[in-house]
Order: structure tokens, then C-alpha cells, then sequence
């Protein structure tokens, strides 16, 4: 037996809300807020604030996740520079917040880290990108360091979550 531990993109949360508004389908979000609570959901922190510059009503939502948001620490940001040293295409310079590398650094820096648990736990990117070739995206640098990537509906039915 596996537990499953997910990090969460930014478009994973803005195509939730978008097809599944917060205001209508309250209790897919509460399932998530389980996660969070538990601690099996987690996003970096530049993820709170590309959400801040996309869609208000989720900022909204995730500014009240304590749990949800993780700080950056020295060893994410080594593998954020690894990371854009092999794929500097994954950061668009003309955008002000970019999560994409910090999402891959933060299930990179957890993957790795010597887990004292009884039972083993695998870490999962959430993200709606899709591999498409060898364009630069999340689920190809995902590829590259043997982690598990999904979109949020796969999410559910790993959860089991029937609505």
C-alpha cells in the first residue's frame, strides 16, 4: 500500500474552478481541502501568487489554505536552477510569476527527501499539461525525473472520488 501525495499547478486549480466553480460544486473543493489538511496536497508558494494574478476567485480560496502553500527552501532552488540550466524554454520571460519550475523542484526536493512513514508515499504533479512531443512543458521534465504526472480528474479517480 501506497500513499498517494500530490503537488498542485496553477492550471490544475484555474481549470478546476472553471469547470467545477467553487460556489456551485462546494463539495469537490472540500475534498480537496481534505488533502490539504492531511497534508497529501501541497503547491510551492509561487503558485499562491499566479493565482493571484489569474483568477480571483480561487486566490481567494487558496489565500485561506495555510496548508496548501509551501515556502521555497535552498534545495528547491538548486533544482529550479538545474532545472531551467536543461529546459530554459520552461519559464516564458515575458510572464511576471512562472510556479511551473517550482512545482517540479518542490516534488523533486519531497521525492528525495528520507521519508520516516510506515507507509511509502509517492508524490504526484497535478497539472492540465499535456506531453506533447519534446515541447517544454511540465510532464516532460516530469518524464525526465521519474515522477508520476497527472491532470486533476486523474486526481479523482486515484482518490476514488465519485461526485
Amino acid at each position: 500500500m501506497t500513499s498517494n501525495h500530490y503537488v498542485i499547478d496553477t492550471c490544475s486549480l484555474i481549470a478546476l474552478n472553471r469547470h467545477n466553480p467553487l460556489d456551485v460544486f462546494p463539495s469537490v473543493w472540500n475534498k480537496l481541502e481534505s488533502l490539504i489538511s492531511r497534508g497529501q496536497l501541497v503547491a510551492p508558494k509561487e503558485v499562491l501568487n499566479e493565482l493571484g494574478h489569474q483568477d480571483d476567485m480561487v486566490a481567494a480560496w487558496a489565500k485561506k489554505q495555510k496548508k496548501l502553500f509551501v515556502e521555497p527552501t535552498e534545495k528547491q532552488i538548486e533544482i529550479v536552477k538545474q532545472v531551467l540550466a536543461k529546459y530554459p524554454g520552461l519559464v516564458k520571460i515575458d510572464r511576471q510569476y512562472d510556479a511551473d519550475p517550482f512545482v517540479i523542484a518542490l516534488t523533486v526536493e519531497l521525492t528525495k527527501s528520507k521519508q520516516q512513514t510506515l507507509i511509502p508515499v509517492k508524490r504526484i504533479v497535478v497539472t492540465e499539461e499535456k506531453l506533447r512531443g519534446n515541447k517544454i512543458r511540465i510532464p516532460l521534465i516530469c518524464k525526465d525525473y521519474d515522477v508520476e504526472c497527472i491532470d486533476v480528474i486523474e486526481l479523482f479517480r486515484t482518490e476514488g472520488w465519485k461526485f
